[in-house]
């Protein structure tokens, strides 16, 4: 029943969220002007893409209006953020955030140029709070997660499920706004992101197998050239030493310049 732990990547999101919400609060309260300039300038709207905004791609994440979305999109960013980031770092969790807000911010966009659907600004960091949801998934599927405050644990397959639904209803409701089209792109941004992730996981762990391979050959190639070297010089009455890596023993030398070290011998 304890809650995550408030620290790394999410709490800087997070904190940076709130600061910017409080300013627009109180700048709509007390100089509309300014805060509908402010929100104007920020949010996502076609209209003004199509006019060369392009920090609108990352910059309506942090716009909000109704209180009770900037709420539940944090939410979101919190409970499950934590887990995440402890599983693919701080960096990684960074790349997570502003891939999908900018994945689905460019998706939605290319849809709103068939001026049918995907009309209409969106805002709010709810593209990235889907995106965490479906990489919490993609790493736990058969896990439950409990719903707060409802002490009921739930698979997360369904939670992913039933916000598919739901903004889904609502995408209808709505006439294929913007705002919902951005929700449900953030679900597939976090699967294109965590296939990326993997995949240069894998990339990874083939390249350091190549590499020890590559360098196991080369230490076998030393050993085989050392023994070859060890019997052409017993056949001349010298005695030479190697390693089990293949590398030169020099012999004790009392009468040595240089300390008691062998690094006057060449391995």
């Amino acid at each position: 029943m304890g809650l995550p732990p408030f620290r790394g990547a999410v709490r800087q999101l997070i904190l940076a969220s709130v600061a910017i919400y409080v300013v627009i609060l109180l700048l709509m309260s007390f100089a509309q002007p300014t805060g509908q300039m402010v929100l104007a300038l920020g949010i996502l709207d076609p209209a003004h893409l199509r006019q060369g905004w392009v920090w609108q791609f990352v910059t309506y994440a942090f716009m909000y209006v109704d209180p009770l979305d900037f709420v539940l999109s944090l939410v979101g960013v919190y409970f499950l953020g934590s887990a995440v980031e402890e599983r693919v770092g701080y960096a990684s969790f960074y790349s997570l955030f502003f891939v999908s807000i900018v994945l689905a911010a460019i998706a939605g966009f290319a849809l709103s140029l068939t001026h049918m659907v995907a009309q209409g600004p969106a805002l709010g960091s709810g593209a990235a709070a889907n995106a965490i949801l479906m990489v919490f998934y993609l790493f736990n599927r058969g896990a439950p997660i409990m719903l707060f405050p409802i002490p009921i644990q739930i698979p997360v397959k369904w939670i992913v499920l039933l916000t598919a639904a739901i903004e889904t209803a609502y995408l209808l409701l709505s006439h294929f706004a913007l705002f919902y089209f951005i929700l449900l792109l953030g679900l597939g941004a976090g699967y294109v992101w965590f296939l990326i992730f993997s995949g240069r996981r894998v990339s990874l762990g083939l390249s350091e197998r190549y590499f020890g391979i590559r360098n196991g050959y080369y230490r076998w190639k030393r050993r085989r050239a050392a023994r070859k070297f060890e019997v052409y010089m017993s056949k001349h009455d010298r005695k030479v030493t190697f390693d089990e890596n293949g590398n030169y023993i020099p012999p004790d030398d009392p009468d040595k310049k240089n300390g008691d070290g062998k690094s006057g011998w060449v391995n």
